[in-house]
């Protein structure tokens, strides 16, 4: 595989709909607006494709991972279509029809239009926020991922994770393990856990792995009257935001050209991944 040293980043913000196919739509639109460069990863906001009907309606859009299944298929035919990596974070995934509960799924479509990934969501959220919603529980619909899911490309390794993960560094040391250069971080946060965290912990991740953070966002007022955040952003290696739809409540893109070799004299000289490696031994003992 040829290795791009430079790649588009692109976040996309959204007001998603209840109704998968009104999403597809802007989604298409959005994906029309994009830079012209190439290679380029457009990372989609958690839940992309439904928000704001509640899980059961979650449910029932539920697909079997399948290059068949209808709302994938038209999916790898935008990434297709654009000749972009697509990751789609996240949409209801079931190994199994009868299943009362569906994983959380990222799927990365490639420029062919093939599924390179899925990652299912393994922090699910279950808290309590002092917002119009006010109890959230993840887990009575949706099943925890298992896995730690990396995904090498023409641009380098990107490591999946999603929204409520980026609480716990230990995921996103796994993933710079494992080679992750790129993070993709779909997200949903609420308005008031995002004006209170959400820039200091996406930093605070890009900062500890030196890798870039790339996380598209959920913005604005839901049919169901939850209110997201938005403000999606890219952060580079150095922790620095690159881009960011910053104060903006509409549908948008978030974009940047990146050097991948710029994180070399990062890791190089501040080379915490060696100093982790030798203090784990500490720690564990």
């Amino acid at each position: 595989m040829q290795q791009h040293k430079k790649v588009q980043l692109t976040a996309v913000q959204m007001t998603s709909l209840p109704e998968p196919q009104q999403n597809l739509k802007i989604i298409e639109q959005l994906l029309q607006q994009l830079p012209a460069a190439r290679p380029q990863l457009v990372v989609l906001p958690e839940a992309c494709l439904c928000f704001g009907a509640g899980d059961k309606q979650q449910r029932s859009y539920a697909e079997l991972y399948s290059e068949t299944a209808p709302l994938q298929a038209q999916l790898a035919q935008l990434a297709a279509q654009h000749g972009i990596y697509l990751l789609v974070g996240t949409m209801p995934i079931v190994d199994d029809q009868t299943a009362e509960k569906f994983s959380a799924a990222s799927l990365l479509f490639g420029p062919d239009g093939k599924c390179l990934a899925r990652y299912n969501k393994i922090h699910l959220f279950d808290v309590d926020v002092a917002d119009n919603t006010k109890t959230y529980r993840e887990s009575k619909w949706t099943e925890a991922g298992q896995e730690v899911v990396t995904v090498a490309t023409e641009f380098g390794t990107l490591g999946l994770a999603v929204c409520y993960d980026v609480r716990f560094p230990e995921l996103f040391r796994a993933l710079r393990d494992k080679g992750a250069a790129i993070i993709a971080l779909p997200s949903a946060f609420t308005k008031v856990t995002g004006a209170a965290h959400w820039q200091v912990l996406t930093r605070a991740r890009a900062i500890e792995q030196q890798c870039f953070v790339v996380a598209g966002a959920q913005v604005g007022t839901h049919a169901n009257g939850r209110e997201t955040y938005g403000h999606a952003l890219i952060i580079d290696g150095w922790g620095n935001v690159v881009s960011e739809c910053d104060g903006v409540t509409s549908p948008c893109l978030a974009t940047a050209s990146v050097e991948l070799d710029s994180l070399q004299p990062i890791r190089s000289n501040i080379p915490v991944a060696k100093h982790f490696a030798r203090s784990k031994k500490v720690i564990h003992e």
